[in-house]
């Protein structure tokens, strides 16, 4: 269900990036989920969004990856931007070696536009229904098959309820699945919830992939999250070679300045989570991430 907000308010802007101070990140390490957002006269916001970010560029992201140790960066497509992939483009084009991207498409590009998006650095393609503005899942098919010869996934912003109600067709599809955010359960019913177990069931497919990101968007205790740990934790167990992790910066649609999470304390909620697991967190922060978008700067095969 989209999270349409007629008024669209403002949200607060990310505050300072610092360095974690428990976790050693590992070189080569990446960032599979953030944000550039414009909203300016050349690309304005969707009148539809739930929320009114303030801009953040390409540079501004890139300083933050610097800050916290991390050498790769994911640009994701905010919903906000709807599929006006122009922010993201000009991210790849400025940093090559350093961001690709996951863009919005609604199924009606031309072969040469997506071909132009792949050689920017796009990489994929973003379903989204936590937020309006975003592509919807009843295009999930259509959006499978253009992005099957273009070598792209399909990065799922989606609910664990509706994960759920979607499994016999994402378990159909032949091209690399990405879910956000360990799928957006409740963390007050636990791993046990059918919601949960059915997020467990897709990222144990072959070509599933899950991001252990986004435990203060689940979490209703607050930092340091314990109440996602047990999250973090299974989707790890089921799948260690296909989980990844994104900061998720700049945290868009928060209001409180309590519950606006920075980005190096998320690096070490991680190694927490995972109990310190050094060859763990390697995969997750370095091995994962590389193999499945491959280096920046790198061609994108289809």
């Amino acid at each position: 269900m989209n999270l349409a907000i007629p008024s669209a308010p403002a949200c607060l802007p990310a505050g300072q990036a610092y360095p974690p101070q428990r976790l050693r990140v590992p070189p080569g390490a990446w960032d599979t989920h953030a944000h550039v957002i414009a909203g300016d006269p050349s690309h304005p916001f969707v009148a539809e969004r739930a929320y009114t970010p303030p801009s953040v560029n390409a540079d501004d992201y890139v300083a933050m990856l610097d800050t916290v140790g991390l050498a790769y960066g994911i640009t994701i497509q905010i919903s906000v931007h709807g599929t006006d992939n122009g922010p993201i483009l000009q991210a790849l084009r400025r940093h090559p070696t350093r961001l690709r991207g996951v863009g919005a498409i609604d199924g009606t590009e031309s072969e040469a536009a997506l071909l132009a998006m792949r050689e920017a650095g796009v990489c994929g393609v973003r379903i989204n229904e936590l937020f309006s503005g975003g592509s919807c899942s009843n295009q999930l098919q259509a959006i499978a098959r253009r992005c099957q010869p273009l070598g792209w996934h399909v990065d799922l912003a989606l609910h664990g309820r509706r994960l759920r109600e979607l499994a016999p067709v994402l378990q159909t599809l032949e091209v690399p699945l990405v879910i956000d955010h360990m799928g957006w359960c409740d963390a007050r019913q636990g791993t046990d919830q059918p919601d949960f177990q059915a997020v467990l069931e897709l990222a144990r497919l072959p070509n599933c992939w899950t991001k252990l990101s986004g435990a203060y968007r689940v979490s209703v205790q607050g930092a340091p999250y314990d109440d996602a740990a047990p999250f973090t934790r299974a989707l790890a167990q089921a799948a260690p070679s296909r989980v990844i992790w994104g900061s998720d910066w700049p945290h868009v649609a928060l209001g409180d300045p309590a519950s606006m999470p920075e980005s190096g304390r998320l690096l070490d909620v991680l190694a927490d989570h995972l109990g310190g697991d050094e060859s763990l967190l390697k995969a997750v922060l370095v091995d994962n991430p590389l193999r499945l978008y491959g280096r920046p700067g790198s061609p994108i095969h289809g």
